[in-house]
């Protein structure tokens, strides 16, 4: 998180210093904690700075509002999920195409199954459905995920057309968000965990490659 997070704040303020750089990080991190633990409700920017050991007035400093801060911490998470496809897409390079779509819905289930993750996109979810703020939020990162998607199964069936395979990318992503509201634990129940996985799997390279 700390690269992208590092990416996002330089390109946001040229000059931010390496120490800005390090409580900038420290801000979101106590953010993502208390939103992840209790919910928007427990979200207030004095909170934040108590939880990261910082006055009031230097985490208004960074983040000059509760919603910039709640479109930080969701930017810089999918920037992090953007760099983890990156590094499976580089570490099989020489792999096939439908191998490394596979891989990547491996990481999509692990990280929705996350428990902080899980109860972090949980959150925002519920606010998107009563706050404008947050559903333009999530409107950007389902549009990040499917144009993911869509670029992973774009050509594994030739006769696909480009609009019907983003169609296709969109169901995609729906399966894989819906997943969350099984709350899966894949520590205390891996054998539920695999199963479902192995599912998902066959699901996904259907719509993947069907006539």
């Amino acid at each position: 998180m700390a690269t992208t997070l590092d990416s996002t704040l330089r390109n946001k303020v040229s000059g931010t210093t390496e120490k800005g750089l390090g409580r900038a990080q420290d801000i979101l991190l106590a953010a993502r904690g208390l939103l992840a633990a209790e919910g928007y409700a427990g979200l207030s920017m004095r909170r934040v700075a108590q939880a990261a050991g910082m006055s009031l007035s230097n985490v208004q400093h960074y983040y000059g509002s509760k919603d910039q801060l709640l479109e930080a911490l969701l930017l810089t998470t999918m920037d992090a999920f953007q760099a983890r496809m990156d590094g499976i897409a580089a570490a099989m390079r020489e792999r096939s195409q439908l191998e490394r779509f596979l891989s990547t819905v491996d990481m999509f289930l692990e990280e929705i199954t996350d428990p902080v993750i899980h109860a972090l996109f949980f959150e925002i979810w519920a606010l998107a459905s009563r706050n404008p703020f947050a559903s333009t939020l999530m409107d950007k990162m389902l549009g990040r995920e499917r144009k993911t998607v869509y670029n992973l199964i774009r050509g594994l069936n030739p006769a696909i057309s480009d609009e019907e395979t983003m169609q296709r990318a969109i169901l995609m992503v729906a399966q894989i968000e819906g997943l969350m509201l099984f709350r899966l634990d894949k520590r205390r129940r891996r054998a539920q965990f695999d199963a479902v996985r192995a599912s998902l799997r066959k699901a996904l390279l259907a719509l993947a490659t069907m006539p």
